[in-house]
């Protein structure tokens, strides 16, 4: 493997207030732009006069769309300069706002969604520059800040949905999109410098690119409407076996090309593969939770005499403080880091994940205790997020950083994928007998539903374990720091 290009001085480097706040705004951009449809999808449903099955493709297809381009940004930002990639990654996040501004149609809003979906580079490409640009004793602390964006960002779009919805139509929220997606594009044109890290002697590797989507799609699919199409269904089973074979393909593939799209044995190292892992978990726990705490806000309480007949706006405030939390967690995490090294705020983020889980199962009579969860839990995903790229940073060179981010940001979309699905299914599978058009869960269904996220979220803090301890590098004065990022065995 080609060694890492040396890192330019300290001194020539951008002071990260001029860096950061343009590329924490493109993570907040796709995060807002990503979640903020989940509350609107039954009304959308009415508006644009579709199934309730058919209207989950908006959210099926935007998951889709970033798994797949996210690693691929990634990687050719590692050979053609993570700029370019990252302006490509916002003008698909842009264009396809535009998209939806303008259209009534539900099949180019679903296009549009698949634009959208490009803004999932975003984060391996801002977490390449930060480590490429920063001085060595902010890069850390960049990092931390660029990941817990992801959760704040989420968090946002849950509660700017809610506003928007109550003064203006839905279509108020892709101008959300768009207007964020202008401000990032402008922001990174003016202050993010041209990087000097490419892979110079790399290649295009277009059958392992054509196979990674391949499987990431089946994958997706199956998991995103196993719901809908029953998951013993021959549509379900038949793309988890497509999925399986063409994944065996795809490492096959990448395993004999010269240039790989993904290097295997970069994959496969201890510091990698198990924060990737890690990675599927907390994806599974958030965006499974998200969904969890919003519908049982929203539960009629004089029907069920449980939840809170909570507004969209209302439960996004609820789960606002897990946007808090997020924003907190940056420094602490960024601070543990670099004293402990990052299994530390791993392990700290998956407990945090699992106590409040486990709090909301066995309290959920009042409000607060939405309120106090949420917070914990931001506080959890927050802590989860900063650790993970300091692990892989930690493990490969930085001509691999993009793709090696990019694939751990695809697991937790998948995650996240799996984890709605679970949940949908657990909520759906112990409905209340009441003569209403729609469904409601029994209350042991939400339990459940909390249980299995906890549960996760508790598996995701014992796999650092399996990491190596690694080596924090020591705290030394700005002008002698050294890399902020730690070595693990890998």
């Amino acid at each position: 493997m080609s060694e890492a290009p040396q890192p330019t001085p300290t001194a020539a480097k951008p002071t990260s207030a001029r860096v950061l706040p343009a590329l924490i705004l493109a993570m907040l951009a796709f995060s807002v732009v990503q979640t903020a449809v989940v509350p609107i999808l039954p009304g959308l449903a009415r508006e644009l006069n579709v199934s309730g099955s058919s209207i989950t493709w908006l959210m099926t297809a935007n998951l889709l769309s970033a798994a797949v381009l996210t690693p691929l940004l990634g990687r050719f930002g590692d050979l053609r300069g993570r700029k370019p990639m990252l302006l490509v990654s916002l003008a698909g996040l842009v264009l396809g706002s535009a998209l939806a501004v303008c259209t009534h149609s539900f099949t180019w809003l679903l296009v549009a969604r698949v634009l959208q979906g490009a803004g999932g580079g975003v984060l391996p490409l801002a977490i390449s520059i930060v480590r490429d640009e920063l001085p060595r004793h902010r890069v850390t602390g960049g990092v931390a800040a660029i990941s817990a964006s992801m959760g704040v960002g989420s968090g946002l779009g849950l509660v700017a949905t809610g506003l928007l919805l109550e003064h203006w139509s839905y279509k108020s929220i892709f101008w959300m999109g768009l207007l964020f997606g202008l401000l990032a594009v402008a922001l990174v044109v003016l202050r993010v410098p041209a990087d000097p890290v490419t892979d110079k002697e790399g290649g295009a590797d277009p059958l392992g690119a054509l196979t990674l989507a391949g499987w990431l799609s089946a994958l997706l699919v199956a998991v995103s409407q196993g719901n809908h199409w029953g998951w013993t269904s021959n549509r379900t089973l038949g793309l988890f076996a497509v999925a399986a074979v063409v994944a065996l393909l795809w490492v096959l593939v990448e395993s004999k090309v010269a240039h790989p799209l993904v290097d295997l044995s970069m994959m496969a190292r201890p510091a990698v593969a198990f924060t990737n892992l890690s990675g599927l978990l907390i994806g599974f726990g958030m965006y499974g939770s998200f969904m969890v705490i919003s519908n049982f806000a929203q539960t009629p309480e004089q029907l069920t005499h449980y939840g809170f007949t909570a507004t969209v706006l209302h439960a996004g405030v609820m789960l606002l403080p897990s946007a808090i939390g997020s924003m907190v967690a940056a420094p602490l995490g960024a601070l543990l880091i670099a004293r402990r090294g990052p299994r530390l705020p791993l392990v700290l983020g998956g407990l945090l994940g699992a106590v409040s889980m486990a709090y909301l199962a066995l309290r959920h009579g009042a409000e607060f205790d939405l309120y106090f969860s949420s917070a914990v839990f931001g506080l959890g995903v927050g802590l989860a997020y900063a650790a993970m790229p300091a692990y892989i940073n930690g493990a490969v060179p930085a001509e691999q950083s993009g793709i090696a981010n990019g694939m751990n940001a695809v697991l937790r979309t998948v995650g996240g994928a799996v984890g709605t699905a679970v949940m949908s299914a657990i909520l759906t599978g112990n409905t209340l007998k009441l003569p209403l058009p729609v469904q409601l869960p029994t209350e042991s269904a939400y339990q459940n539903a909390f249980w299995v996220a906890g549960a996760m979220c508790l598996v995701a803090a014992a796999v650092p374990f399996a990491i190596r301890a690694a080596k924090p590098a020591p705290v030394l004065p700005a002008e002698q720091a050294a890399p902020a990022l730690t070595k693990t065995d890998a």
